[in-house]
């Protein structure tokens, strides 16, 4: 881990000094869907603290109103009780996946991402202890599934497509693992984090 470790610290913001809410795809976003205030939200790319250093990620269950069935880090808006970011990541993730905030070590932050929903995602990068139980909530979330990170590290990993959405056509990049399809915002995310770390994208 100290070696992935050296290289997350040198391409995350720190956490006493966290983004603002303007994300880094915001002109994108404008296009899209203008320039109104966007709602925050906060997600988590934990890392187990083990060998593979698996990234954790869930499912979407298949009845909620956005995002529905998608592969996505845990996370969710931000609440007037949360005292920051950070706090809201750690909140959400106990909620939806069970992950005792006791288990979860902050790194730092990724710039933050616009969302076709209207959100403003700022990423908190963290690690999460080997021996951390998950335990989804089936109201929230379908399935949890761990990824190693040196997947991602693979060129051959990423596709690129495009799309069209409004009228406007889109570059977009996904991961295909193990019967899963990490498209959209989440590798939008990783390939930011991926950028960062000086990986060859």
């Amino acid at each position: 881990m100290d070696d992935l470790l050296a290289r997350l610290r040198g391409a995350l913001l720190p956490l006493d000094a966290p983004p603002g809410p303007r994300g880094w795809n915001h002109d994108d976003m404008a296009e899209l869907i203008g320039a109104t205030p966007r709602r925050a939200a906060a997600v988590l790319i934990g890392i187990r603290d083990d060998r593979e250093q698996r990234v954790v990620l869930t499912v979407r269950t298949d009845t909620l109103q956005q995002h529905a069935g998608q592969v996505a880090f845990p996370g969710g808006r931000v609440e007037p009780d949360d005292v920051d970011v950070v706090a809201t990541a750690l909140r959400e993730s106990e909620e939806e996946i069970g992950l005792d905030a006791g288990m979860v070590t902050p790194l730092g932050f990724l710039e933050a991402f616009e969302t076709i929903s209207g959100y403003s995602v700022t990423p908190v990068v963290a690690r999460i202890a080997a021996n951390a139980v998950l335990k989804p909530d089936p109201g929230e979330v379908a399935e949890v599934f761990e990824v190693p990170f040196a997947f991602f590290l693979e060129p051959a990993n990423l596709r690129r497509y495009t799309m069209d959405f409004r009228g406007h056509r889109r570059d977009m990049v996904e991961f295909l693992h193990a019967g899963y399809r990490i498209w959209g915002v989440t590798a939008a995310i990783l390939y930011n984090l991926l950028k960062r770390m000086g990986h060859p994208c």
